[in-house]
This record gives structure tokens, C-alpha cells and sequence, in this order.
């Protein structure tokens, strides 16, 4: 059939609908418009999910951040970057002695503050395991002369800050209190009768006391020191060999207020189990990749450090991109690029630490600073970002 007969045979049936229609359309009332369905079809079309950046992508984009960072005097440390158990990046960057004008390094030594608190709260966990303690344990077992407030207060209290135990660093007097070499119970007596500020377990308030109080209760179970028996139990069997207890600064960078003048330095015994330890880049991904095995402790009682106990007030910190705050064992929990992280911040004298791990992609992102007012954790989330491919 020709084009032109086709194109006829169609316009004679399209005239014949139309007439069919209208003599419907004049015997028959209108139907109603179709409802539309409650719930539109989903598309079966997914966009598969984007590729990670490749590790040279990661290694530009960190070297040029960090540099930037650096030139503006925001940043001196070290970092490091690790993906699927492979490291991408592992260096440093500024001085560790600005005056002798030593870099720093990927094995460097920086205080890393409360970073501590997640080696405290393994050492308690090792002690449960060894059948010494549990964390349901009342603390005034192991305390003498424990106050009547105290009577109540668990070691899972002490370990999720729901004790409501002050927090000692909070108090008007605390640079005085920091310049004075002191025990273990010498730092408690400053506040053991003071008031709690909340019933135990009643909400969460950070306390550096309770870590301090957790450091007592090892020694007291151990009989030895809390740097021993971390050292025995937990550095040396994971070879650690570049992490301890800071009694001295001789090996350690040098710690800055900020890019110009020194920071003031602390005694060295008053953070203890709260905020003693120093450590390296290379040695907390040792660390950190230890928490994916049954190296120290059985998995259930690993669970525990990243279990969200307590709920945590998101204006506790001005971390705004993570949400779903919650607080495990020495460990916060939350969600950064719709991504589960565990973290934690320290901050002390000329030193800032932050330790992210995100366990369903394998990632970790430590940085390190001998400079006060680095802020670690926002650059952590921003080479996060980056190992993520987020904007």
C-alpha cells in the first residue's frame, strides 16, 4: 500500500471515532475522572551507588587541604587515612619542635587527651572478661570512704557519663588543680563530696571525673598502676610500642597554644585515666584495626564500646553535620554522610586528637595536632568527606 493510501485509510477512521463519540457523548453521562492511585509506582530503575574516589584522588585532595590549612597556621600534626585496611595517606605536616625545627611525622608522639577514655574503657572491659569486675558493678565496692550520694553509681555509669558525678574539669579552680602533682585518690577527694548534678542514670553530662574514678577502680582490682596494666594488657600484645602513659614530654612533640606561642603545661598525673595517654597516627590504626577482631576481648563485650547507651543532647557539641548522638563505651556514635561513625575528640594542653571510624566502609580518618587550637574534628569530617567523595 502506498504512503498516500495509508495516510487516507487513517483520516477516514479517525472521522469515524469522532463521530462514534459524539453520538456516545450525547446518550451517555460523562464518567468521572480516574482517581489517581494512593501511592505512585516506584521506579524499578536504581542508580547504582557512586565509585570511591581512587586513592590518588584522596591523596591530592588531602595534601592540598591540609597544606592550605597549614599556610594559615590551622593545622600541625599528623594524619592518617585508611580504606579497606589499606592506608591511603600517612604524614605530617608542620613542626614538632618549631625551635630545633623537627617535622613532624607519621611517628610522631602527641598527647591525645580524652582518646584516652576508649583504652579505659577496654582495660575495664578486659577485666570483666577476666572475671574481676562487671560493669554492672556498684563503684563503692572498690572505693573506701565512697560518699552516701555515690552509693548508687555503677561502673556503667562511670563509663557512659550518666553517674551525674561534676566534672572536675569544669571547675573554677581546675588550672590551679592541674599545676599540682596528684594521686589518683588526691583528684577524687576534689570531688567526692561535692553535690551530683543529676540522679545516676537519670541523663548524660560528659565527666572526665568518672574516667578518673574508672582509673582508681583498676588499680584497685589489679594492684598495680593503671599504666601497667594497659601496658601489659593492651600495648604491648597489639605492639603499640609508640603509645604510654605521659609522665614525660622528652619524646613527645612539642605542644603550641596556637601557630605563634607555646602552650602551658599541665602536671602530667592529673588526667590519668581521663586524658593521660600519648600516641601516634601509626599506632592508633593499630588500634583501630584491632576493634575489628577478637584480639583483646569477645564480641560481645566489644559491642558494648559501640553500643549508644545514652542519648546525647545534640548541643553538646558543634559537630553539625553528625546526628543521632549517643555514647557507648569511650566511644560517641552517630551518623555522618548517612553513614554510621564512631568517634572521639581530646583536647589538653597544645594538643588535639580526633579518631573516626566509619565500620561498614572499613574507613578511618586520624589526625593529631601539637597546636591547642586545631580543631581535629572538623578536619577529620572534611578528609572524611573526601575519602567518601562528598562535597
Amino acid at each position: 500500500m502506498s504512503i498516500q493510501r495509508r495516510i487516507l485509510v487513517l483520516l477516514v477512521l479517525l472521522a469515524f471515532l469522532s463521530s462514534c463519540e459524539a453520538l456516545t457523548a450525547g446518550n451517555t453521562p460523562p464518567l468521572p475522572p480516574r482517581p489517581l492511585p494512593s501511592t505512585l509506582p516506584i521506579a524499578t530503575t536504581t542508580a547504582l551507588p557512586a565509585a570511591p574516589p581512587h586513592p590518588s584522588e584522596v591523596i591530592s585532595k588531602t595534601d592540598a587541604f591540609l597544606n592550605q590549612m597549614l599556610k594559615a597556621g590551622l593545622f600541625s600534626g599528623s594524619i592518617l587515612i585508611a580504606r579497606n585496611g589499606e592506608i591511603l595517606v600517612s604524614k605530617g605536616y608542620g613542626m614538632a619542635d618549631r625551635e630545633k625545627q623537627i617535622p613532624n611525622t607519621p611517628q610522631t608522639k602527641f598527647r591525645i587527651g580524652s582518646v584516652t577514655k576508649q583504652f579505659t574503657a577496654m582495660a575495664i572491659l578486659i577485666l570483666q572478661a577476666q572475671g574481676k569486675l562487671t560493669v554492672q558493678d556498684r563503684i563503692c565496692v572498690y572505693l573506701t570512704d565512697c560518699p552516701p550520694t555515690w552509693q548508687s553509681i555503677t561502673i556503667h555509669q562511670l563509663l557512659t557519663h550518666t553517674s551525674g558525678i561534676p566534672n572536675i574539669t569544669d571547675f573554677p579552680d581546675i588550672q590551679t588543680i592541674k599545676k599540682q602533682p596528684a594521686s589518683p585518690t588526691q583528684i577524687i577527694a576534689q570531688f567526692k563530696d561535692k553535690p551530683l548534678d543529676f540522679k545516676p542514670g537519670e541523663k548524660w553530662s560528659y565527666s572526665n571525673s568518672g574516667y578518673i574514678v574508672l582509673g582508681f577502680i583498676i588499680e584497685q582490682v589489679t594492684g598495680g598502676s593503671y599504666e601497667a596494666f594497659l601496658q601489659q594488657h593492651i600495648f604491648v600484645p597489639l605492639k603499640l610500642f609508640d603509645t604510654g602513659y605521659d609522665l614525660s614530654n622528652a619524646q613527645l612533640a612539642k605542644g603550641y597554644a596556637d601557630a605563634v606561642s607555646e602552650a602551658d603545661t599541665p602536671d602530667r598525673s592529673d588526667p590519668h585515666a581521663a586524658g593521660a595517654l600519648y600516641s601516634t597516627v601509626e599506632d592508633l590504626y593499630r588500634w583501630d584495626q584491632t576493634l575489628y577482631t577478637e584480639a583483646l576481648v569477645a564480641p560481645d563485650l566489644r559491642t558494648k564500646m559501640f553500643t549508644p547507651f545514652a542519648a546525647i543532647p545534640e548541643s553538646f557539641a558543634s559537630i553539625n553535620e553528625i546526628t543521632g548522638f549517643g555514647y557507648g563505651y569511650g566511644w560517641l556514635i552517630g551518623r555522618l554522610f548517612n553513614r554510621q561513625v564512631f568517634f572521639h575528640a581530646g583536647s589538653i594542653e597544645g594538643f588535639r586528637a580526633s579518631l573516626y571510624r566509619f565500620p561498614a566502609d572499613r574507613v578511618t580518618v586520624i589526625v593529631l595536632s601539637n597546636q591547642g587550637r586545631t580543631d581535629t574534628d572538623a578536619i577529620s569530617r572534611q578528609l572524611a568527606g573526601i575519602v567518601f567523595g562528598e562535597p
